[in-house]
């Protein structure tokens, strides 16, 4: 089994495993929500090659495993890919994922068409439907990967292709969204932009959604009946009050807000809190009423 698939599968084992000692005497205790709270921190990342069959060398660490969340969440990575390397093609069978570039430009690949996205960006890589990236430039590429499942185990079937020196399309043939803050509208005190939507998503994943948070203002309230929340800061340094507990928040932090959980997300510096929300739905009969709920565009 390939690197990304072990490391998985080895903490879900051990989040299991504790969870099911844990049940035998009594209810864990929930941890403190600045513990919760999954921090990017490059010591920690784990050096590996040839991820997925894919070029080269990466190096990544999880921010938040499927422990994070009663939904099912099954990671958050976040990492670096130096110049050519990359993520070979791949699927899954019961999950699907979002690879996002934050800086330079990276070769997407989705269903064996590739085309060059420049960042911020993100494509998401839906249930069945083969995927990879490449660093094709001569600058590191930093790296985030999100990954929604129809339960919470996670699958992958690697194709054995690298995709180095794939024929490239001038223009993406597959969904590619970018984080561009002059595209974002006021919402209240805040700017925001829906980039994905239900509908993209086969699994309970709900939606994707850019917020900028300006110096002393707030992202606030609670989100739909149904919903938990995965807040990734883009960039910023804030504040993060959940169901009454508070922690701060720095750049590349990665924060779970589980279903039904009241929320408040402040800016406390100088600049902006931007944030990148997933929103993950508790099953497919609460992500079809979300769906319904939303407004026609």
């Amino acid at each position: 089994m390939k690197a990304i698939g072990s490391l998985v599968r080895g903490a879900a084992l051990l989040t299991l495993t504790w969870a099911g000692a844990a049940t035998a005497q009594q209810a864990p205790t929930p941890r403190p929500l600045a513990e919760r709270i999954g921090h990017t921190d490059p010591a920690r990342y784990r050096q590996l090659a040839k991820v997925h069959d894919g070029a080269g060398t990466m190096a990544f660490a999880p921010l938040l495993g499927a422990d994070a969340l009663s939904t099912n969440l099954i990671f958050v990575h976040r990492g670096v890919i130096p110049p050519h390397s990359g993520i070979g093609q791949h699927f899954h069978h019961q999950c699907e994922e979002m690879f996002v570039i934050l800086d330079g430009e990276a070769q997407f690949t989705v269903d064996g068409r590739t085309a060059t996205i420049a960042g911020p960006a993100a494509v998401p890589d839906r249930m069945g439907h083969a995927h990879a990236l490449y660093n094709a430039s001569d600058r590191p590429v930093q790296w985030l990967n999100i990954n929604v499942g129809q339960t919470k185990r996670y699958d992958n079937l690697d194709l054995g292709d690298s995709r180095e020196g794939a024929a490239l399309d001038r223009v993406a043939q597959f969904a590619a969204v970018r984080f561009e803050r002059d595209r974002l509208k006021p919402q209240g005190p805040v700017r925001m932009r829906r980039l994905l939507g239900p509908e993209v998503f086969t699994t309970p994943w709900a939606f994707v959604d850019h917020v900028l948070v300006p110096p002393g203002a707030a992202l606030d309230g609670a989100a739909a009946p149904g919903i938990s929340e995965m807040v990734y800061v883009i960039a910023g340094a804030g504040e993060a009050q959940v169901a009454g507990e508070r922690a701060a928040l720095r750049t590349g932090d990665a924060l779970p807000v589980e279903v039904g959980a009241p929320r408040t997300l402040r800016a406390t510096g100088a600049a902006p809190l931007e944030l990148m929300v997933v929103g993950v739905a508790r099953d497919l009969t609460a992500k079809a009423a979300y769906a319904a709920s939303l407004p026609p565009r």
